[in-house]
């Protein structure tokens, strides 16, 4: 969503966008950009006739709109963006993959996202962990383009952390006066772990008393992990605040943040984290250790091992000026590194290449205008 609003905003290409579903969190953002037509392509399997219908639709969409590349972001957009786009002989097509968890996935599945990527003429990964994982799996290393995540950092204003008491209250924190350790994390997939971050709470608070915790999220799983916080003896020290669209004004009230995920691509919460100028403890899975660097903006720690998670955390709440100081130098890095003018010139570097080379193939008959089109299949 935020590559469509950049790509949109800074003019180069013509923006289109087509999705799945008409539907989710993001979807009011999608159509205030006002892009115009948001074709939906409802999939139930890739291998029934409805699937070949969609497929069809999507090809005539991008012939019809003269479009010239696409770009595809997820699992079942790229395998449908890049077979619709093979129909339709898009000259520049860019898939992509920003997870980790493809080893979840079935054989039939791998064999076709594997098609998907060898229809590309690239694959973008958001951190080198994920490239890697490409180039085991076969992808041509030519193909591959390491765009990290880019975040905007006006999202996280440094005065929000001097409103400390009217922030908690507004957001129904009752431990406003207390020490706040935070985890943003869907409660929809176990691989965030939310359990390993209970038991370290339990630690944390035998070690250091005027602190509570903060779990941001929604799903599925919120039931079975408050009783498990009740278990613990966590009822009065956990608070579950459920999905939070004030994320800059959580973290700022927060001293430190913490992930605890078993299994990542490029987790965007790092980034939102340090932007926030918290210190962060996080496992270190998949592009964390491209993000956070350890014992200077933040701590990596092993996966599943609440002592060590719990042991960093304590530090860094007893020593508040060494967490000020690894907050600050994480939102430095943010700024030099993963800032979204980054992601943006990096993505258009790659959209201009392919184009080019494209030009080049049909002698200058293909593209001739100097502002392409471009659907990115949401």
């Amino acid at each position: 969503m935020q590559l469509t609003r950049l790509l949109q905003e800074n003019g180069h290409f013509e923006v289109h966008a087509a999705c799945l579903k008409r539907e989710g969190v993001l979807w009011p953002e999608l159509e205030a950009l006002r892009l115009g037509e948001v074709p939906e392509y409802r999939l139930t399997t890739f291998y029934d006739i409805n699937c070949f219908l969609q497929l069809l639709r999507l090809a005539r969409y991008l012939k019809r709109m003269r479009i010239a590349l696409i770009h595809s972001h997820d699992f079942y957009s790229n395998i449908f963006g890049m077979a619709a786009a093979r129909l339709a002989n898009i000259p520049a097509r860019v898939a992509s993959r920003r997870e980790t968890g493809s080893a979840m996935r079935s054989a039939r599945q791998r064999l076709i996202e594997r098609r998907s990527f060898a229809i590309a003429n690239a694959v973008v990964a958001n951190c080198e962990f994920v490239g890697a994982q490409l180039f085991n799996e076969g992808v041509l290393r030519s193909k591959v383009v390491i765009v990290h995540n880019g975040l905007n950092l006006e999202r996280f204003p440094e005065s929000l952390a001097a409103d400390r008491k009217s922030i908690a209250e507004s957001l129904g924190i009752r431990h406003g006066a207390r020490r706040l350790v935070t985890l943003v994390a869907n409660l929809r997939s176990p691989a965030k772990d939310h359990p390993t971050f209970l038991k370290a709470a339990l630690l944390i608070r035998a070690a250091v008393q005027d602190v509570a915790f903060a779990i941001a999220g929604e799903g599925q799983l919120a039931g079975s992990l408050h009783e498990l916080a009740v278990q613990f003896g966590l009822r009065d020290d956990v608070l579950f605040i459920g999905r939070c669209d004030r994320i800059p004004e959580l973290l700022a009230i927060s001293d430190v943040c913490v992930l605890t995920s078993k299994a990542e691509g490029f987790p965007n919460v790092i980034l939102e984290y340090m932007a926030s100028s918290r210190p962060v403890v996080t496992t270190d899975v998949g592009g964390a250790g491209e993000a956070v660097i350890d014992g200077k903006t933040g701590f990596l720690v092993p996966v599943g091992n609440e002592a060590i998670l719990a042991a960093r955390v304590i530090y860094l709440l007893r020593n508040p000026i060494a967490a000020a100081t690894m907050g600050e130098l994480g939102r430095l890095r943010v700024a030099q590194s993963f800032s979204a003018s980054a992601q943006l010139e990096k993505t258009e570097r790659l959209y201009d290449s392919l184009l080019a080379r494209v030009s080049r193939k049909a002698a200058g008959n293909c593209i001739t205008s100097t502002e392409p089109h471009l659907s990115a299949a949401c």
